[in-house]
C-alpha cells in the first residue's frame, strides 16, 4: 500500500513538471515566433535572420524544451542541469532585481528540477509531445504566418526624400536616409536636436540651427501610415489616446525601411512630463520615456509639402 502511494506521488511530481515546462516552452515559443517577425527578420541576409531567430527569439523556448527532454529521459540529471542554468542566468542577469532573478528564474528552475528528480513520467511519448511537439508546432505555425507577412511587404528601394499624402489634408515630406532618418536608435532630445540642424535636402547636419525639419505630430504620423502603397486611413483620437485605421499598416516604403531594425519613430508630441509618443510600423501609438535609447527606436524628420 505504501509503495502505491509513493508511486502515485512520483507520478504527480513528474507530470506536474511536464505540464509546467510544456506551458512555459509553449508561451516562449508563441512569443518568440511572433516577435521574431515583428521586430526581427529585417536583415537582407537569410543566414543572419536565422541566427537572430535561434539566438534571440527562439532560444528560451528551445532551452525549456531541452529541460523537458532531460527531465523526462534523465530525471536524476535534471536537477543539476537546472541548477547550472540558474547559476548561468544569475551571472548573465547579475544586475536584475530580486523579483526577476529569483522569483522568475532561479526558484522556478530549481522547483522544476526537484519535481523531475523526485518524480516519474510515464508514458514518456505523450510527455515528449507536450514539452517538444507542441512548442515546435507553435513555432512552425507562427513562422509560416510571419514569413508570409514579411514576404508581402512592399519595398520599392527608394530611400530618398518622399512626399507622402496622408488621410485628410496631411501632406509631408519625409527625410531621406541619413542624419534625418538614421538606422540606429536615438533619444527624443537627440532626435529634436538633429531636426534643428538638418540641411534643406535632409542629407547633412549644419553647425547652425536652421529649423527646417521637425518630428511629425501624432495625428500626422497616424494619418500617413500606409499598407501596400495605399493610405491606411489612420485617425488619431486624442481623448482616447489611440489610433484607428481602416487598414493595418506595415513596415513598408515609403515611410519605413523593411530592412532596418527600427520599428518605432518618435513623434513631436509630449504625452506627459518626461514622456513622448512613439508610433510603430503597424500603427500603434505608445508613450515612452524621452531618455529611452534603444536600437529599434529612432525617428524620421518631416517638413510640409511645397505646393
Amino acid at each position: 500500500m505504501n509503495e502505491q502511494i509513493i508511486t502515485r506521488r512520483q507520478l504527480i511530481f513528474g507530470w506536474t513538471a511536464v505540464f509546467i515546462v510544456a506551458v512555459i516552452a509553449s508561451l516562449w515559443a508563441y512569443w518568440g515566433g511572433i516577435e521574431n517577425f515583428y521586430e526581427g527578420w529585417y536583415s537582407r541576409s537569410i543566414w543572419e535572420n536565422i541566427l537572430m531567430m535561434l539566438a534571440q527569439y527562439w532560444m528560451l523556448a528551445i532551452v525549456f524544451m531541452i529541460i523537458g527532454f532531460v527531465g523526462i529521459r534523465f530525471p536524476r540529471i535534471s536537477l543539476f542541469l537546472n541548477i547550472a542554468l540558474g547559476i548561468g542566468a544569475a551571472v548573465f542577469f547579475s544586475g536584475a532585481s530580486f523579483s526577476v532573478l529569483w522569483i522568475m528564474i532561479l526558484i522556478p528552475l530549481t522547483a522544476i528540477g526537484l519535481l523531475f528528480f523526485f518524480g516519474v513520467v510515464k508514458p514518456r511519448k505523450f510527455a515528449y509531445i507536450l514539452v517538444i511537439g507542441v512548442p515546435v508546432l507553435i513555432l512552425v505555425v507562427t513562422s509560416i504566418i510571419g514569413i508570409v507577412k514579411v514576404g508581402n511587404r512592399v519595398d520599392d528601394g527608394d530611400y530618398g526624400a518622399r512626399a507622402v499624402k496622408g488621410s485628410g489634408d496631411v501632406c509631408l515630406i519625409w527625410a531621406p536616409k541619413g542624419p534625418g532618418w538614421p538606422e540606429s536608435g536615438l533619444s527624443y532630445d537627440e532626435s529634436i536636436e538633429i531636426c534643428l540642424h538638418l540641411s534643406e535636402d535632409g542629407t547633412e547636419l549644419l553647425e547652425e540651427e536652421v529649423n527646417l525639419w521637425r518630428l511629425p505630430t501624432v495625428s500626422e504620423a497616424v494619418a500617413s501610415q500606409i499598407l501596400h502603397g495605399k493610405n491606411a486611413g489612420g485617425v488619431w483620437k486624442p481623448d482616447e489616446e489611440k489610433a484607428e485605421y481602416e487598414l493595418t499598416p506595415d513596415k513598408e516604403t515609403p515611410l519605413w525601411d523593411p530592412h532596418s531594425m527600427v520599428i518605432y519613430y518618435w513623434t513631436g508630441a509630449i504625452a506627459e512630463e518626461g514622456r513622448a509618443y512613439v508610433i510603430s510600423y503597424n500603427g500603434g501609438v505608445h508613450a515612452r520615456d524621452t531618455e529611452s535609447h534603444y536600437g529599434y527606436l529612432a525617428f524620421r524628420a518631416v517638413k510640409e509639402c511645397q505646393y
